[in-house]
């Protein structure tokens, strides 16, 4: 029998604020001794009372607002019964009956994954937001044989939860809504999205229907994992797991399951809990959270442009490829270098675009690859925008010919310098004097006379072979071009 599948992904953020979401202690515990960001609040000793922290509220805002949602403005916290060691209270403060931001949406690019392959071929998909809502995060459980320790530094750290609509129909659609996601909390620096660290935590729910039907099957939730393949590998396979299930008339349980990655299996973790098991009510200890419209006004004003619409822009303004935006655009700092670099050229090129496809094969070509030998960032870059400007002029204008330049790109990498200055210093300047290459010309036919005869005869593979002669006279300065001219005019003398 064919299945549709329907997927609904809940997703957990785990914010970048130098504080906890309730208390002073530090959020940035990775690395760090076990226990050591630790206070009463955190712990949930007796007495200690639990204080808002504004940053992560205005955080799960600008989430809000870049997923298209509604933002509450007037809304409480509840208190979610929690039964397991890493939060010590024995609940977690979070939000259910009003979240903070609810209704919204996002449009994303789907491409077909399978082969592991870039495709200009997509669709755009849209992808409604239930809810954004603010929570506190749990320690850490590690388990050694018949031993459980747990570690709290990380209890209480501002978490969003994020809960789509079962609008995902496919893994690929999967992979692109969190692709997506973690890419505007990094523009929006809400979050680091690194999701080896946590940072960024997918919860596929999904069930299959006879292909169709409107009625929803039972739902199976596969719980914290911590990659974008991770989430596109467990909803294939559990995909294949349910459709032989129920295609040997067998029932799927409402379990929540996890991902063993070394096996490429999903495995039955717990019964899946429903909300009422939750035990929600208002917590007592918190005031209402107001947010009025100063105050929503000046979050909006802080909201940068986001990965899709800068895509979008860079493919119609600057003409280039879905491939090129995408890369461009993933990382927020990539994206500002990379415009500044056009902007450095554009006043000396033939049109905006022109420099556009220029300044995006250099980043996307040799600065990437640099930064990849390096296992730099592009924070850690030390050759500015301007400079990588002035080193494709140096190209455009012949002073030095492509070769050359990637050998020069290098030295400015390493150290930083202009691209000039290591031009003049090193004599690299490009050869283009006709009198002189004419002669080098002379030099490398006469240097290899059976190779002249042989092309003459009809081996004109051996014109390539001629041009690297030339080339390795001037020692790789000399004007590619102009040698190809004078070489091929010498040539037919010789006929």
């Amino acid at each position: 029998m064919e299945y549709d599948v329907v997927i609904g992904m809940e997703t957990h953020v785990e914010q970048s604020t130098r504080s906890k979401m309730f208390c002073s202690c530090s959020a940035n515990f990775f690395g760090a001794e076990p226990n050591t960001n630790v206070c009463p609040t955190c712990l949930g000793m007796p007495g200690a009372l639990p204080v808002i922290n504004q940053r992560a509220v205005e955080f799960c805002i600008m989430v809000g607002l870049a997923l298209n949602c509604k933002i509450a403005r007037h809304t409480f916290w509840e208190r979610k019964s929690y039964w397991y060691p890493d939060l010590p209270k024995g609940y977690q403060i979070s939000q259910y009956q009003y979240p903070l931001c609810y209704d919204g949406y996002i449009d994303v690019d789907v491409r077909d994954l399978s082969s592991g392959n870039w495709t200009e071929e997509h669709y755009r998909k849209r992808i409604r937001i239930r809810r954004a809502h603010l929570e506190e995060d749990t320690g850490k459980l590690t388990h050694a044989g018949n031993s459980s320790f747990v570690d709290y530094n990380r209890s209480g750290v501002p978490l969003i939860e994020i809960v789509t609509e079962p609008d995902i129909a496919s893994a690929d659609e999967a992979y692109a809504y969190l692709s997506a996601l973690r890419d505007i909390v990094r523009y929006l620096g809400v979050s680091s999205g690194d999701m080896e660290k946590g940072a960024l935590r997918g919860e596929p729910n999904m069930s299959l229907r006879p292909k169709g039907s409107d009625t929803f099957g039972t739902k199976v939730e596969i719980k914290n994992l911590n990659s974008l393949r991770a989430v596109r590998d467990s909803i294939a396979y559990e995909i294949k797991r349910q459709s032989r299930l129920l295609d040997e008339g067998g029932q799927v349980r409402q379990v929540t399951m996890g991902w063993d990655d070394a096996r490429g299996v999903t495995v039955t973790q717990r019964e899946k809990e429903d909300a009422h098991d939750y035990r929600y009510f208002p917590e007592p200890d918190l005031p209402p959270l107001v947010i009025d419209d100063a105050w929503l006004e000046a979050i909006k004003a802080r909201m940068p442009e986001l990965p899709l619409e800068k895509n979008d822009r860079f493919m119609r303004d600057f003409g280039l490829s879905g491939y090129d935006a995408m890369v461009l655009t993933r990382d927020r700092a990539t994206a500002e270098y990379y415009e500044k670099v056009v902007a450095a050229l554009s006043p000396h090129a033939q049109s905006e675009k022109v420099a556009a496809k220029s300044a995006a094969n250099w980043v996307t070509g040799e600065l990437f690859r640099l930064m990849s030998a390096a296992g730099a960032s592009i924070e850690d870059v030390k050759v500015t925008p301007a400079q990588l400007a002035g080193l494709i002029r140096l190209v455009d204008s012949k002073t030095i010919n492509i070769n050359t330049a990637r050998q020069v790109f290098e030295e400015m990498f390493a150290g930083g310098q202009d691209a000039r200055a290591i031009v003049e210093a090193k004599g690299l300047a490009q050869v283009s004097d006709e009198d002189a290459l004419s002669k080098v010309v002379e030099d490398a036919l006469n240097a290899n006379p059976q190779q002249v005869q042989a092309y003459l005869a009809g081996n004109e593979k051996l014109f390539q072979f001629l041009v690297g002669q030339t080339m390795k006279l001037t020692k790789g300065k000399g004007n590619p071009q102009v040698l190809q001219r004078l070489l091929k005019a010498a040539l037919d003398k010789r006929r």
